[in-house]
């Protein structure tokens, strides 16, 4: 699977949708990572860092959009975002839907599959290892 990480556009946002451990793990498993560039900025994780890790720096969230079967986020799509998802393609991020019906209806008409991460059961790091909270 090829698994996208946009930078995240939205206004004081400086969290990125996958750590370069993580992309570590997901590429460790078989998959490609594609990652925007300078998407890991707001946490101190350069492009270098990320291709280290073994993900594929490229230049735009457009480019990431496009040639990801998967999408990873920390926060809900932007309204631009929307656009660019597509049938078929996974969206895995922050969805507080009720309160924004725009958005609803905007993953709707993309035909992506959204799943919220805040719905899905959350894992805590404690003491050297992870225990499910």
């Amino acid at each position: 699977m090829r698994v996208g990480v946009p930078k995240e556009i939205k206004t004081h946002e400086y969290r990125v949708g996958l750590t370069p451990g993580a992309v570590r793990e997901y590429v460790s498993a078989g998959h490609s990572v594609l990652v925007e560039t300078n998407a890991g900025a707001g946490i101190g994780a350069g492009d270098e860092i990320y291709r280290n890790a073994g993900a594929v720096v490229i230049g735009t969230a457009a480019e990431v959009f496009a040639a990801a079967d998967m999408i990873v986020k920390v926060k809900e799509p932007q309204p631009i975002e929307w656009s660019q998802l597509r049938e078929g393609q996974i969206l895995f991020t922050y969805l507080h839907l009720a309160p924004d019906p725009k958005q609803a209806k905007g993953l709707m008409d993309s035909g992506c599959t959204a799943v919220a991460h805040e719905r899905g059961r959350r894992q805590t790091f404690d003491r050297g290892g992870w225990n499910g909270t």
